[in-house]
């Protein structure tokens, strides 16, 4: 009768409570949700727009996480292969729930060269919020791009789109956040000397 008897599990460790998750131990797999809970929340964040996008993502994600745990390289960092989980639900979640968003190709734009600085003077919370608040298109690629490292071959690839798409929607994306930023902190704006007359708001 002993089995079908779960193994026991070190609470402190990660692999052990992995080994016991992949042998479908339900307390292990809370406790493995638990401890990486909120590194997975900050991931799915960047990819969201709100707090019900944001669940929905993370029970998605830890769902695929259960059922490809037995896949996981135990020598390698549990953080990096959850992190990757988690962006690849965002996008799925994207594709899944986006409608007939606005799509231009970088050669059909003029080009213009938005100024980071104004960017990288506000708080990370701070770029989370405002990029929380661009259209779903330009946040997915301004964060695989900013955020996440990803170049724009790899984002046109994930995404379905053309690498000209991914890289005017990250450029929008910027001009979007600047615009969004002079309203917010007009000081600071206007503390960089921004050239308005360059920016679109459309």
């Amino acid at each position: 009768m002993f089995f079908n008897r779960k193994p026991g599990f070190d609470e402190n460790d990660a692999n052990s409570i992995i080994r016991a998750c992949i042998s479908r131990d339900q307390k292990a797999q809370r406790v493995l949700i638990k401890m990486f809970y909120g590194f997975a929340k900050s991931v799915c964040m960047r990819y969201s727009g709100n707090k019900q996008e944001v669940e929905e993502m993370l029970n998605d994600g830890f769902l695929k996480v259960f059922n490809h745990l037995h896949k996981f390289d135990q020598t390698k960092p549990f953080k990096a292969w959850l992190r990757r989980i988690m962006i690849n639900t965002a996008i799925d979640y994207y594709r899944k729930n986006q409608k007939s968003e606005h799509h231009v190709d970088i050669d059909d734009i003029d080009i213009i060269s938005p100024d980071e600085d104004i960017i990288s003077k506000i708080s990370a919370n701070e770029v989370l919020k405002l990029v929380q608040r661009l259209p779903p298109s330009y946040r997915m690629v301004f964060t695989l791009y900013v955020v996440d490292g990803y170049n724009h071959r790899e984002i046109a690839d994930m995404l379905g789109i053309k690498e000209g798409t991914s890289k005017s929607n990250l450029q929008d994306a910027r001009k979007k956040l600047q615009m969004m930023i002079k309203t917010s902190y007009p000081q600071l704006y206007l503390a960089y000397g921004i050239n308005t007359t360059k920016i679109n708001e459309n």
